[in-house]
């Protein structure tokens, strides 16, 4: 059985507390974008991964598809051995969230190949378990989140009358990093009012908080941020902790752009 698991940006990000498990409150949307890796599970009498495409960082064994694999045979000691293969397409540190997807398509899979018989909600309890945004994944649906992210509100949210451009420079992020340059606090608008408003007055209303530390450590974001709006961009952010950058445009008027060979340029029109 073979799935393509999607990634997200986010549409704004605010980290709003620090909780006592070291871990922070904060609210983002999550949106799905179509940029997807593809991931391959067959029963086999051993359990195994390999991977191929971009080069998956660290110890295999280590990887949230395996670790997805292990959460279950907890619950269910019944469950087959497999031979799992990942494609890997989407950035990796980028603030795209295809580790958390590839785990949560993984869960899915798992369920239906061997009629687990999870609910949706049951899934979600177990996606959280891998990882803070692993969760969105299930639903995969524009999601106004809090909590760790955990916490989803679907959203009636549809940029698709708009193109987008999502920029990598290959830069990759610490996310720990990233969460320990912020100050939390709660944001004069919520962001599940600003994101109401018409996607021409996000410029001024959606921000994401890691952008000021992450720009300074890395300032050629902040121009491809600028690039993204002189070339007429509606919107433009970085997508969580970053690296990504994201162009919103009108639909099919994203402008040509001489971007670095070495960046990775995806166009969702």
């Amino acid at each position: 059985m073979i799935v393509f698991p999607n990634c997200k940006i986010n549409l704004g990000l605010h980290i709003l507390h620090r909780r006592a498990d070291g871990f922070h409150d904060l609210e983002t949307i999550f949106y799905p974008v179509q940029i997807k890796d593809a991931l391959e599970v067959l029963a086999h009498g051993e359990l195994h991964f390999n991977s191929s495409g971009i080069t998956v960082p660290g110890n295999a064994a280590d990887n949230l598809c395996l670790k997805a694999w292990h959460l279950l045979k907890k619950d269910f000691p019944d469950l087959p051995a497999v031979n799992i293969h990942l494609h890997k397409h989407i950035p990796i540190g980028a603030g795209l969230g295809g580790g958390s997807a590839d785990a949560a398509f993984m869960l899915q899979l798992l369920n239906d190949k061997f009629r687990l018989e999870l609910s949706a909600t049951q899934l979600i309890n177990y996606a959280a378990q891998l990882g803070s945004d692993c969760a969105f994944f299930i639903p995969n649906q524009p999601c106004f989140a809090t909590g760790r992210g955990e916490v989803l509100q679907p959203l009636d949210l549809d940029l698709s009358g708009y193109s987008m451009l999502l920029v990598h420079p290959g830069i990759h992020v610490n996310t720990g990093w990233a969460f320990g340059q912020i100050t939390p606090q709660q944001p004069e608008l919520s962001l599940q009012e600003s994101i109401l408003q018409p996607v021409t007055s996000w410029k001024d209303l959606i921000t994401n908080d890691f952008e000021a530390p992450v720009f300074s450590a890395h300032p050629i974001l902040r121009e491809i941020k600028e690039q993204l709006y002189e070339a007429g961009a509606l919107y433009a952010t970085m997508s969580g902790s970053g690296s990504a950058m994201v162009g919103i445009f009108g639909k099919n008027k994203i402008a040509g752009i001489l971007w670095d060979a070495s960046y990775r340029v995806f166009e969702i029109i």
